[in-house]
């Protein structure tokens, strides 16, 4: 079977079942395993992401209503690589390429398998959809006992911690609270989340909803935003007057992390993800340390020095 799979998540559980060499072509944010780039890349975003995430939420927000494409299909090149199955996503029209990216694009000819998830349940039943579609009914079992065991070992070391209050955002301008299974991985790390709802889109919201849940913890990840590029989003929150009252800045626990390959992928790194909070939030590690790597904690701000030069003492 030859395989373009137009969705990172699914190219990932397409390797994770011992099938990557199906895959003939890849979508432009297919980035795991780091092989996988070396497969030509089927589409494109429509515009410049490399603006402020603020542009970028007011463009895709323009698009959407102008029923202006987010994504370009290489239908041309799809059809060169005589694809058999096309794998692609119905959860998030922004997110990812659709079926209607596809149909815009090419008669390509080829089966097509959508996939939508807003749960780790659904998660795994993906991992199933694409095993069966294989014909690797068994390897897909495998490897969702694999992760759900994986889970439950996370669960129990973060089990013996005070469960402390988190904020996960997904993007910064506007304020988005996470949702979708982001806030299963924070019950699954021990936290107790304060914005964005299980089993729910995420959702942008008042700004002011942040400050006055004033959580202990707050992890930044924006979706489709690898680490460097997150830690960026630093200047967009401070921006805010009351930011530095905000607790998790007074004692240092802002994180920024890679949305783009854990926070925001509902493929095989979602286990590996609720590890990366129980670091965050507990300090149990689960093999090498992630911090510095997948996530960074910011420096607690300086408060000024209030005292008269007067008074000082050198």
């Amino acid at each position: 079977m030859r395989i373009v799979s137009l969705l990172a998540s699914a190219t990932e559980i397409v390797c994770a079942l011992g099938a990557g060499e199906m895959l003939v072509g890849r979508s432009h944010e297919c980035d795991n395993p780091e092989w996988i780039k070396r497969l030509p890349s089927c589409s494109d975003p429509a515009f410049d992401v490399s603006v402020s995430s603020g542009e970028i939420d007011r463009e895709v927000r323009r698009r959407i209503h102008s029923g202006e494409p987010l994504y370009h299909v290489h239908g041309e090149l799809i059809r060169e690589l005589r694809a058999d199955l096309l794998i692609t996503q119905s959860h998030c029209e922004v997110c990812a390429v659709t079926p209607g990216d596809v149909e815009r694009s090419c008669g390509h000819g080829a089966r097509q398998l959508t996939l939508s998830a807003i749960s780790l349940e659904e998660i795994f039943q993906s991992i199933l959809r694409i095993s069966q579609e294989l014909g690797l009914e068994d390897r897909g079992n495998a490897v969702v006992l694999r992760e759900r065991e994986r889970l439950d070992t996370v669960r129990e070391k973060a089990a013996h911690f005070e469960r402390p209050t988190v904020v996960m955002l997904e993007w910064t301008d506007p304020l988005f609270a996470m949702g979708n299974w982001g806030p299963e991985l924070v019950e699954t790390a021990n936290g107790e989340l304060l914005l964005g709802k299980k089993g729910e889109y995420s959702a942008a919201i008042p700004a002011e909803q942040l400050r006055d849940a004033d959580p202990q913890h707050l992890i930044v990840a924006p979706c489709g935003f690898n680490l460097e590029r997150s830690l960026r989003e630093q200047a967009v929150l401070e921006r805010y007057p009351w930011w530095r009252e905000l607790q998790a800045v007074r004692t240092g626990h802002v994180t920024f992390a890679d949305g783009n390959l854990f926070f925001n992928r509902s493929g095989m790194t979602v286990s590996q993800t609720a590890e990366i909070i129980a670091e965050i939030l507990h300090g149990v590690s689960f093999g090498e340390t992630t911090e510095g790597v997948h996530w960074r904690r910011i420096e607690t701000p300086v408060a000024p020095d209030l005292t008269p030069m007067a008074e000082r003492t050198t």
